[in-house]
């Protein structure tokens, strides 16, 4: 995932909070990547993210391709709306399918303010999936999201919906390393003392073997981004067989679990 300002292509003492999850579950489930072009690792490959900038032409043809969750982005900062996510949202439900929103983290606003925003749109009920995106602003690198504004934004929602957000991160940027094409750095990593190691993870990492950053390292992912803008025409690994009919582009995640386990976890019951 991308800022919308970016060309799409290529704490001190913390207040105690429940985690959002367990350890990452092993399983059977369909695998990945190895030699029937399927990620090397477990997972359910079920969960879609899409934003403005993706075509969707029906979510019904969403849902017949075996996809079960969709995260589509919600906010960005504290003053920019997604508009196709209150559509989509109607639709997507309409069409069966799980859905969630996430918030692309700037630096302009408050933690607070941003969560504030967020959930202006998001709206969340019992079934809609919270996700705060914590990674460079390649458009904007100035604007980056430090890490103490997306620990304000992460508590913001606990107290306003009793819920943590999943984060979405790469391992590289969450252990502060150098990341992206800007080459830029978190302004510090996230350690097991911050309240948002305490969030599920949705981790992005295009290689067949994923990293888990360091906070996490004794739970593992959630969700897994293992590929981004995959279409019918260019899909991962050349499964062409496995691409997502009813829109132009997605990115693809795994989820760690069964289907039973998805909407568990979606829910916040797992």
């Amino acid at each position: 995932m991308i800022s919308r300002r970016a060309v799409l292509a290529g704490m001190t003492a913390l207040p105690t909070v429940a985690a959002c999850s367990s350890q990452q579950a092993s399983y059977s489930g369909s695998s990945s990547h190895g030699a029937g072009g399927y990620p090397a690792v477990a997972g359910l490959d079920a969960v879609i993210d899409i934003s403005h900038n993706v075509r969707v032409s029906d979510f019904n043809l969403v849902r017949r391709s075996n996809i079960l969750g969709v995260i589509h982005k919600a906010s960005e900062g504290g003053d920019w709306f997604d508009p196709s996510y209150g559509p989509r949202r109607r639709q997507a439900e309409a069409a069966g399918l799980l859905w969630g929103g996430y918030h692309f983290g700037t630096r302009q606003y408050s933690g607070e303010q941003q969560a504030a925003a967020f959930l202006s749109i998001v709206q969340p009920g019992p079934r809609t999936l919270m996700a705060l995106d914590l990674e460079p602003n390649e458009g904007n690198p100035r604007n980056t999201m430090r890490l103490a504004q997306a620990e304000a934004f992460v508590l913001a929602i606990h107290r306003a919906t009793g819920r943590l957000p999943i984060l979405y991160t790469h391992p590289k940027w969450a252990n502060g390393e150098r990341y992206g094409r800007a080459r830029l750095t978190l302004d510090a990593p996230v350690t097991s003392a911050s309240v948002v190691s305490r969030c599920d993870l949705w981790l992005a990492d295009y290689r067949e073997q994923p990293e888990v950053p360091f906070a996490w390292a004794d739970r593992g992912w959630r969700l897994w981004q293992y590929v981004a803008n995959e279409s019918e025409s260019d899909a991962a690994y050349g499964t062409v067989s496995r691409a997502v009919k009813g829109l132009d582009i997605c990115d693809r995640n795994l989820f760690a679990g069964d289907a039973a386990a998805l909407t568990r976890f979606w829910t916040g019951r797992g």
